[in-house]
């Protein structure tokens, strides 16, 4: 089975490269798709609350018999809870759906910085706290921005350990991918084959016909290259089997450096923008 690079984080920890992202599936086929994928050879899953599919990613992991250790669970707050005795019973609502008493990595799922008063602040002490207790192994964040991050290093004792933006070549995210970097915050990229849009660009077409590979296994070998954390998301197994087979082929610097200058900035974002986004579950 191919072994999946470890990114180190500022914490000690480490965190697999690649994953297998649940965002949009649906709680009655998750079951069978996390079960796929950790049987492809996945170790890493993301799921969130708002993706309301956690439940059956603890079913997952319990029944492949896997050590609890072997597979790396993240999950996220809902936008809803951010208030700190929401946060904090939404987390013990995490644990318990998972069936865990401790989670790998948590985040906060948006910023919202125009909802509650724009306090993201207090939200993220209450993580310092799971951190604290052990309940959680690491701490992030999800869509900060570089100034949500300045704010959380100037109020708060704890640096995120991840910061999970959306991030591919239509939208390369540079500005906060460099604040990462600095930082010690490690990259995790949403969307990373856009949806679906970039995959049919001609720079990327030409790459994947070079080295004989699907142009979604370039962009994703895009991504791991460059150094980010990456989860495709696919319940097709033949999909799956594809985007975990990404460690036995190497884009040249030039390859790297074609895709990265597909940037279309704003333009290219295919989710909200952080700034601005205040959905909240109803």
């Amino acid at each position: 089975m191919t072994a999946v690079p470890s990114i180190p984080l500022n914490n000690g920890r480490t965190i697999p490269q690649l994953g297998f992202g649940t965002y949009q599936v649906d709680p009655s086929e998750t079951v069978e798709a996390v079960t796929r994928a950790l049987e492809i050879g996945y170790r890493h899953i993301d799921t969130a609350q708002m993706y309301g599919n956690e439940k059956e990613v603890g079913e997952a992991v319990r029944a492949s018999g896997l050590p609890r250790d072997d597979v790396y669970l993240t999950s996220k707050l809902n936008n809803g809870f951010h208030r700190p005795d929401d946060a904090r019973r939404a987390f013990d609502g995490t644990l318990a759906a998972l069936g865990v008493d401790q989670i790998d990595l948590f985040l906060i799922h948006w910023p919202l910085p125009t909802l509650y008063d724009g306090d993201y602040v207090s939200t993220w002490k209450v993580l310092e706290e799971f951190a604290a207790d052990g309940r959680a192994r690491s701490v992030g964040v999800s869509n900060f921005q570089v100034a949500h991050l300045e704010r959380l290093a100037a109020e708060c004792d704890v640096v995120p350990a991840v910061n999970q933006i959306e991030v591919h070549p239509y939208f390369t995210n540079e500005t906060v991918r460099a604040y990462d970097r600095e930082h010690g915050i490690a990259t995790e990229a949403w969307s990373p084959i856009a949806q679906g849009a970039v995959l049919d660009d001609p720079a990327v077409t030409r790459i994947a016909e070079r080295v004989g590979r699907t142009p979604a296994q370039v962009v994703l070998r895009w991504h791991v290259q460059r150094g980010d954390i990456v989860f495709p998301k696919s319940v097709t197994p033949s999909r799956m089997q594809e985007n975990f087979a990404i460690f036995d082929v190497e884009l040249s610097d030039d390859d790297v450096r074609a895709l990265a200058a597909l940037d279309k900035g704003e333009e290219g974002r295919t989710g909200p923008n952080p700034d601005v986004f205040d959905h909240v579950p109803r």
